[in-house]
C-alpha cells in the first residue's frame, strides 16, 4: 500500500487549485482519499463536495474527517456526496470526551469490516460498525443534551457568532508588520477558528508568552507549511478579550 500525503496552501486561489491537488496525486491504483473538511491547524474549510466528485469521475472513494465541524458551522453530510465522514462530538458541539459520530453511504455499509467481531445483524445495519464493547452510557445520553443546547442557540446563528469573532480579532492583525496568519481571509473559507504566527518567534514560545504574559491559552502549531498558534474563541468570548489578545500580539510582533 502506498500512502501518499499532500500539501494544502493556506491561501488557495481558488477551489479548482486545491480540488487539483488531490486530483494529480490520484493514479489507477487509488481506492481512496481521506480529506479534512476543516484543517485542524488552520481553521481553513474545504470545498469537499467538489473533491467528492472529482474523486468519484476517477473511480476514488472519499473518507472525510470532519473532527471540528459538527457543531461548529451548518452542512448537510449527504450534500457533501462523501463516502464516509467522521466527527468529534466534544469539540464544537460540547458532548463529553469520547463521543463522536460516524456516517457510512448505505451501499459501503456490509462491505466494511468492524474493529471487533459482530453477531448476525441485517444487511444495511450501521450498528455492526459501533461494537465498541461496554460503554458509559452517560455519554449517549449527554450528546441529546448538547443537541438541545445548540439547538437553542441555533446554527445559523452560533456559525455567524463564531465567524465574527474569529474576523474580528485575523482583520486587526492581517496586515501587520511581523505577523502572519496562516487562515484564508474569505469568509467561506473559515470560521471560528485561525492560526496566527509571529515571524521572529517560534510558535513553542509565542505560546508561552501568551500564557505566561497574558493568561491566554493557545495550541502551538510547528510543522507542515504552517508555523504559529492555533486561537479558538467560542461563542462566550467577547470582544473585549480579543482586544487584549490583539494588543498582545502587536505588543510582541514589535
Amino acid at each position: 500500500m502506498v500512502n501518499k500525503i499532500i500539501s494544502v496552501p493556506n491561501h488557495p486561489k481558488s477551489d479548482q487549485d486545491i480540488v487539483n491537488l488531490y486530483a494529480n496525486a490520484i493514479t489507477p491504483k487509488t481506492k481512496l482519499l481521506m480529506v479534512c473538511h476543516m484543517v485542524n491547524i488552520t481553521g481553513q474549510i474545504l470545498p469537499i463536495k467538489k473533491i467528492c466528485k472529482m474523486a468519484h469521475s476517477r473511480g476514488v472513494q472519499v473518507m472525510v474527517d470532519g473532527a471540528h465541524c459538527v457543531g461548529h458551522f451548518e452542512f448537510n453530510i449527504e450534500n457533501l456526496e462523501c463516502d464516509y465522514y467522521g466527527a468529534s462530538l466534544h469539540k464544537w458541539l460540547a458532548a463529553p470526551l469520547g463521543t463522536g459520530m460516524l456516517y457510512v453511504k448505505d451501499q459501503h455499509i456490509d462491505t466494511l469490516w468492524p474493529v471487533f467481531a459482530e453477531h448476525h445483524r441485517e444487511p444495511g445495519d450501521i450498528g455492526r460498525l459501533n461494537h465498541t464493547g461496554t460503554h458509559p452510557v452517560y455519554h449517549d445520553l449527554s450528546i441529546e443534551n448538547a443537541i438541545d443546547y445548540y439547538n437553542m442557540l441555533g446554527g445559523a446563528r452560533k456559525e455567524a457568532r463564531l465567524r465574527y469573532l474569529q474576523e474580528y480579532w485575523s482583520s486587526k492583525v492581517r496586515n501587520y508588520p511581523n505577523i502572519i496568519i496562516n487562515t484564508p481571509k474569505e469568509s467561506h473559507r473559515a470560521c471560528g477558528i485561525a492560526n496566527v504566527g509571529i515571524k521572529t518567534m517560534k510558535p513553542s514560545e509565542l505560546a508561552k508568552r501568551l500564557m505566561d504574559d497574558y493568561k491566554i491559552f493557545t495550541v502551538a502549531i510547528d510543522y507542515a507549511n504552517v508555523k504559529g498558534c492555533r486561537i479558538t474563541p467560542n461563542v462566550f468570548t467577547t470582544t473585549e478579550e480579543l482586544d487584549i489578545f490583539v494588543k498582545a500580539l502587536k505588543e510582541m510582533a514589535a
